[in-house]
């Protein structure tokens, strides 16, 4: 099946963070033969993100959406791909230019938020699968039409960025994770 990679990672994470509830995030994997196409509209759809760090390991990149209007992750769509660590990647590397890989394999946190409806979109969720990664090289930001603005923050100062609690939490936990 192709949502076996996904519910693997999904039982990892429930064993590393066994006091968060992701029985919502897993009952929709489940049922949900279509998760990784951006049209299935019936519940959501999944999505990769990422922490992307620097090389040294203390600034975090953030892209100012342009639908959005706020201070994100990098991240997007599926489209079709059931490996979310891939697409984590990919998107990462599309709405910034970089090259980047993974500081660890496994999820580093899970989010579902609600998307606004936005012609021809209705209202939908994003069952958010988030990583871990770096820039492999340095190199100069390219800034895409889904961005307004890319900008590196220093992890400590994420907050004065946004207020975003999912934001937050995936900084506290990238803080606690793996070596940078």
């Amino acid at each position: 099946m192709h949502r076996d990679k996904l519910l693997s990672l999904l039982a990892g994470y429930a064993g590393r963070y066994p006091d968060e509830d992701i029985s919502r995030f897993r009952r929709f994997v489940e049922r949900q033969p279509r998760c990784f196409e951006r049209d299935c509209w019936d519940d959501g759809h999944v999505t990769g993100s990422a922490v992307v760090l620097d090389r040294a390991g203390t600034s975090m990149l953030m892209t100012h959406h342009a639908k959005l209007g706020r201070w994100l992750q990098l991240g997007g769509h599926a489209d079709g791909d059931p490996d979310p660590l891939a697409v984590a990647c990919r998107e990462a590397s599309e709405e910034s230019g970089l090259s980047v890989v993974p500081i660890q394999e496994e999820i580093l946190d899970l989010d579902i938020h609600a998307i606004p409806a936005r012609d021809p979109d209705p209202a939908h969720f994003h069952y958010d699968v988030r990583f871990l990664l770096r820039v492999e090289r340095p190199g100069s930001l390219h800034v895409t039409h889904e961005s307004l603005a890319l900008r590196w923050v220093l992890l400590d100062d994420v907050a004065s960025v946004t207020n975003e609690e999912s934001i937050l939490r995936m900084v506290r936990k990238s803080q606690g994770s793996a070596t940078h």
